[in-house]
């Protein structure tokens, strides 16, 4: 029955030799994608029994195609590689296409702030509607200098104020200031900075050394990119007497080996008296290479003083230099100074010279505190550190407490109305040195009764806050860290603990008239609780202690290191 089945149907062999042609031409096949189906005739022997009609024929059974991805249709695993390397490919491509528009547009944006005039003072954008705003400018003397095509020698009415010792605030939002006007928010001024990272530029970072991690910027990456950094270590001058400068560089390097960035130097410098400016100039003229230079760190950590003391010293040979300091960036005691990028033709040689406004962080004091604080955080002075215990400062009317056997222990320090410390365990002769501003005083109570010495002084004898008015508005000290300090060297400080944009405490386990062999402390014993209180969002830090005055010299000890580390550790320079 098969074999009479299949006969049926004709032989290619057989047909005519025109229709056997065009049976088999590329016009009648069609061409499927691939890979190919492929369709099985599932073949079985056919058996005739009684009851089958006389003539009937006995057809084959066929499955239909199975469907796309199973059996013989299933893909082969290279088939299965090219399809996942070609979405991978996909991907890839449409992300450099979004990241090239967005960087497209970044230097677009820059491109557009850079040519509009701006107040060489500040940076902001000139304008003559509202009379408060910075870069305002009387229209007639800006149609006079736009004429002559002089808009960028004028000076702002808010940067004349500010030169003249008015303090006027302009940046607001997450990181800014309360009281005062604000005309910008601390992301604005951000994003203002974020083209750099595209840019093949040069990066001057600043750093302000009373307030080193508070200012350091530790996500600048997130601004520069890849760019090479020259790590500038400002107000040095302001470090206790006595102290050697040797052992605070080798600090700071120290510090910024852990951060990992693309550090080529470090250099203390001090814009007042302009120690270290002619390392720094000599440094950026060897890296700059022809890229632009941009002046990046934190609001207040002191660039504009730093570019005026640079374009000094740069002046003295280099005739752009010298010329670029008739239109010079304004100095002020106000963070966020600066509220826009100004160019300035410094190098001869071509490149250009920026200032760029502060980056304004939340986590530091100047954000929590009015405006019309904000000159107390500044020292204007050399530090002198404050020394606890003191039979002035511990309990005035128990002077006979602090030769107890505990010391510091069951009390709490005030630093102005902005840090608080309870002492819960240390040594007999433990110290605690306060370096930072000298307008913030210190007041010692027994901590059974800070609170209620807090609630009632507020505002008073511990500012800022500055006023009752202002201690109504204010939240307090919402912050609580509870640290436990360990230390293995008696004769040196345990650690420092940094309050962020303030200064630092010294924890010192022991003072050296104490001797700890005549006391009951044994090793196990060597640790030291203090809980701190610092306002929301306010950052503490506890660091390895800065080597500072003359005893910083004698207990600082340097590190030994590989000649790998050698090789690739940045120098300092002052």
């Amino acid at each position: 029955m098969l074999t009479k089945t299949l006969s049926n149907f004709p032989s290619p062999l057989n047909l005519p030799h025109q229709l056997h042609r065009n049976l088999f031409t590329s016009s009648n096949v069609h061409h499927r994608p691939y890979p190919p189906k492929l369709s099985l005739i599932k073949c079985s022997r056919a058996t005739t029994t009684n009851s089958d009609p006389p003539n009937s024929q006995t057809h084959l059974p066929v499955s239909g195609p199975e469907p796309d991805g199973t059996g013989a249709a299933a893909p082969t695993p290279g088939q299965l590689f090219l399809e996942q390397h070609q979405s991978k490919v996909a991907s890839k491509l449409v992300l450099a296409a979004n990241k090239k528009k967005r960087k497209k547009k970044e230097k677009q944006s820059w491109s557009i702030l850079n040519s509009v005039a701006s107040c060489y003072g500040c940076g902001a954008p000139l304008q003559t509607q509202e009379v408060d705003s910075p870069g305002y400018v009387d229209p007639d003397t800006y149609e006079l200098k736009k004429k002559h095509h002089q808009l960028r020698t004028i000076l702002c009415g808010r940067c004349q104020l500010l030169s003249h010792g008015h303090m006027i605030t302009a940046v607001g939002g997450h990181g800014g200031y309360t009281g005062g006007k604000q005309f910008i928010t601390a992301e604005q001024l951000r994003d203002k900075l974020s083209h750099l990272r595209h840019e093949k530029a040069l990066i001057v970072k600043l750093v302000d050394i009373v307030d080193f991690n508070g200012s350091f910027l530790s996500r600048v990456r997130e601004l520069t990119g890849a760019n090479p950094i020259i790590l500038v270590v400002t107000k040095i001058d302001l470090l206790p007497k006595g102290t050697d400068l040797n052992c605070v560089g080798d600090w700071v390097v120290e510090g910024t080996m852990k951060k990992k960035l693309n550090v080529l130097s470090v250099h203390l410098t001090s814009s007042k008296s302009l120690v270290g400016i002619a390392g720094v100039v000599a440094e950026i003229q060897k890296e700059k290479k022809g890229r632009d230079v941009y002046i990046l760190g934190s609001a207040n950590v002191g660039k504009s003083a730093f570019i005026n003391a640079v374009l000094k010293m740069m002046g003295e040979k280099d005739p752009a230099a010298a010329a670029a300091q008739k239109y010079k960036p304004i100095q002020s005691a106000v963070p966020g100074t600066t509220l826009g990028p100004i160019q300035i033709d410094a190098f001869f040689g071509g490149g250009k010279l920026f200032d760029t406004p502060g980056v304004h962080l939340h986590h530091r004091q100047a954000a929590v505190i009015h405006s019309d604080d904000l000159p107390v955080l500044a020292p204007r002075s050399r530090l002198k550190g404050l020394s606890l215990p003191n039979p002035q400062a511990l309990h005035p009317n128990n002077k006979e407490s602090i030769s107890s056997s505990h010391g510091l222990e069951g009390s709490s320090i005030f630093w102005g109305g902005l840090v608080r410390v309870d002492v819960l365990k240390v040594l007999p002769g433990t110290r605690l040195t306060f370096y930072g501003p000298k307008a913030l005083q210190i007041h010692v109570v027994p901590t059974e009764e800070a609170d209620e010495f807090y609630e009632k002084e507020v505002g008073v004898l511990l500012t800022p806050p500055t006023g009752k008015e202002r201690a109504e508005n204010w939240a307090g000290l919402g912050t609580e860290r509870q640290l436990r300090l360990r230390f293995d060297d008696i004769e040196r400080p345990a650690c420092d603990v940094a309050i962020s944009g303030l200064g630092w405490i010294a924890v010192e386990p022991a003072s050296r008239d104490f001797n700890i062999a005549d006391s009951n402390v044994k090793p196990p014993s060597y640790e030291l609780n203090l809980n701190v209180h610092v306002p929301k969002p306010v950052e503490i830090f506890v660091r390895p202690p800065m080597p500072v005055g003359k005893a910083g010299s004698e207990w600082y000890q340097y590190r030994e290191i590989t000649e790998l580390e050698e090789e690739t550790r940045p120098k300092w320079y002052y």
